[in-house]
Formats: C-alpha cells, structure tokens, sequence
C-alpha cells in the first residue's frame, strides 16, 4: 500500500530527520538510506521497519545534522604529487614544458587534494543514546504511515466489498440461468430424438437415461459450491489480524478457474455473458488487491 511519511526530532546535539514511502510491490522491497557515521544501525532499523510493514517497495532515508559544524580534513596525497612532480620534471627535460610546477597545477588534478569531514568522535554513551533516538523517531515515522495506510486500507476494503456483493448476485443469476438451460437443454435433446427416430423401436428407459447423462455433463452445481466457499473464506482472511493481500490475490485465482469450467460446461447464451461479467468483476479485485498488504 502507498504511503509517505516524513518525522523531524529537534535534540540538544543532533536534529534526527526520517523521511518513509511505501509504494505497491508483491513483497517486503527495503530501501535505505542513510550516513555512513550510524550504517551500524541497518539491521536493526530493518527489524523495526518489518514490525510494522510486511509488503510494499519500502524507502528510508536516515538525515542527521550536527548543531555544532564539523571541522573539515584536508588531506594531501604526496605519493600523487611526487609522481606528478617526476613526469613533469622529465617533460621539462624533453622541452615539452617550462617552469615549476605550481599550487594551481596541482589542484587541477583530483587525486591530488581529498576534503572530508572530520567523523564525530562520540564516545559509547554518545553513540547509544543516538541510536536510540534514530529508533525512535523510526519508530514514530512508521506509526504515522501506518495510520495513513489504515485509512487508505479502509477506502480498499469498501471498495472490494462492494465487487463481492457483485459477485454474489451475479453467482446466483449463473446458477438460476444455468438450471433453466439444463432443462432447456433436456427438452431439446428429446424433441431432438424423437425427429430422429420417427418410425423406429426405441427404448424409452435407456434413451431417458442417456438423455440425463448427456445433460449432466453441462451441470455446474460444484464449480457453484466451491466458488460461494470461496466467497466466504474471502470474508475470513479479510477480518484477520496478520497481512491477507497474497492469500487473497490466490482466493481471486481459484475464483477465476472455477468461472472458467463453469463457462466451459454451462449451455446458453446468457451464461457467456454472466461469466463475461464474473470475470470482469474479478479483475477489477485483482487490480485493487495488489495495494493490499
């Protein structure tokens, strides 16, 4: 589910500053960004992150600044500068340069001139009580997402349960219009007979018999039975406490077989359409289901 979320903490030292975003994903996809000073922290910042957040494309970023300004380092690379200084000196023997080899040379080359700032030199204490207010503010930043996607979780669910109801009604047309075309289908088949063998002997008994197997054959009534079963697990997996998105995405799929041998072995024009719309309803759930966690 989608999400964003962005918390700053003022400290006395240091201002903690924890930025989330959640975008759909078929899995936990973690993200994180944050400075080198506190990469020690990524484990357990993923362990407070999977409490809250078990699928979803998940983007940290971890800023932290200093109250008091860091110091730069400059640091000069002689072991450069001292190769520099043999290829020049040897081009000045070849006549391909004159003079000396200036400061303003020297920066023009990268390699030479490396400016950094100067790592925090926090003792034991220091460092845990930053951790722990990283921890914090994680923590806080992920509870605010987590209320956003509660609404959004709610907006969806309505949303489904709207698709389902379509469901349920268009389940029971495919079995009322199913039962009429096998009655229809029967009627058929002996009218059917009858012109076929106008004039002949026929067995009453085994023709009527054959006449049912062949119809029975179109009978839908367990694809009807396990698809209402499925409908109902919907309902369970829905009022769960733990995630349910996959476990629904594969209910949709089981859903979809079932439509399609009902639309293989019903007969009738208006089952075509019925299943036409069954389907359709079921991919609009596909669609919605994928920003459920």
């Amino acid at each position: 589910m989608t999400g964003f979320t962005s918390i700053t903490n003022e400290g006395e030292v240091t201002t903690i500053g924890v930025t989330i975003r959640t975008v759909n994903h078929r899995f936990l996809d973690f993200h994180l960004r944050m400075p080198q000073s506190v990469a020690d922290l990524e484990a357990r910042i993923r362990t407070i992150v999977q409490k809250f957040i078990g699928r979803g494309r998940v983007e940290i970023t971890i800023s932290l600044q200093q109250h008091q300004p860091t110091v730069p380092v400059v640091e000069l690379h002689e072991g450069v500068i001292s190769a520099l200084a043999k290829v020049i000196d040897k081009a000045r023997d070849d006549g391909l340069v004159t003079g000396p080899l200036t400061p303003g040379d020297l920066l023009r080359f990268p390699q030479v001139l490396s400016i950094r700032e100067q790592e925090d030199a926090l003792d034991s204490s220091s460092k845990k009580k930053l951790a722990d207010s990283i921890e914090d503010v994680l923590v806080q930043a992920c509870e605010d997402l987590n209320g956003m996607r509660v609404r959004e979780g709610k907006q969806l669910r309505s949303d489904l349960e709207a698709h389902k109801l379509r469901l349920d009604e268009l389940i029971e047309e495919v079995s009322l219009t199913a039962d009429s075309g096998s009655d229809e289908l029967k009627k058929r088949l002996n009218d059917r007979i009858v012109e076929l063998s106008s004039g002949l002997t026929v067995d009453e008994s085994t023709l009527a018999q054959e006449v049912v197997r062949f119809a029975n054959r179109s009978d839908i009534s367990e694809e009807l039975v396990r698809f209402r079963a499925h409908l109902d697990h919907w309902d369970v997996l829905a009022d769960s406490e733990g995630p349910c998105g996959r476990k629904l995405d594969f209910l949709l799929q089981e859903m979809n077989r079932e439509v399609n041998t009902i639309g293989a072995k019903a007969d009738g024009l208006r089952i075509s359409e019925l299943v036409i719309s069954v389907k359709a309803e079921l991919e609009r759930m596909r669609e919605q289901i994928q920003n459920v966690e």
